[in-house]
């Protein structure tokens, strides 16, 4: 009997600066990412929006997901500069991460580097924005309005 060979989409290893799953069911984000756009998605159901993308809503349980780009301006709710990282992230200390309040979702990311901390200020304006990473990964930054 012959053995088929099952096709495996690990398009998630090209996301972010160390992948951890090559796997996963909203595989399409990191196409988005290639064509410059930031997505999450919204339940068809009930409304609720993710970041990052799920594909599954936990409010209602349905898996009637659509894609939604986050765009616009969102709002800086908080941030930090880290002096210690995770595997992966030792090179790039020290950086900053924040969450932007988009009102209907939150988005968690870094803050582009050539924003000096001191510019930073809790509601500040920012846009969230695809990017390519220097090892040629893609990924999302926030950056100014």
């Amino acid at each position: 009997m012959a053995e088929t060979k099952k096709n495996i989409d690990e398009r998630f290893s090209n996301f972010g600066v160390v992948s951890f799953t090559a796997q996963t069911k909203v595989n399409d984000f990191v196409d988005y990412l290639k064509d410059g756009k930031v997505m999450a998605t919204q339940c068809g159901l009930c409304g609720t929006v993710f970041f990052p993308p799920r594909a599954d809503c936990f409010r209602c349980m349905d898996s009637e997901m659509k894609w939604r780009e986050v765009a616009g301006k969102g709002k800086l709710m908080c941030f930090s500069q880290l002096q210690f990282a995770p595997v992966g992230f030792e090179n790039d200390l020290p950086y900053c991460i924040g969450v932007l309040d988009y009102a209907e979702f939150k988005v968690f990311g870094r803050i582009d580097s050539s924003i000096a901390l001191e510019e930073l200020s809790i509601g500040m304006e920012m846009t969230t924005e695809a990017c390519r990473l220097e090892n040629g990964q893609l990924s999302y930054i926030f950056k100014k309005a």
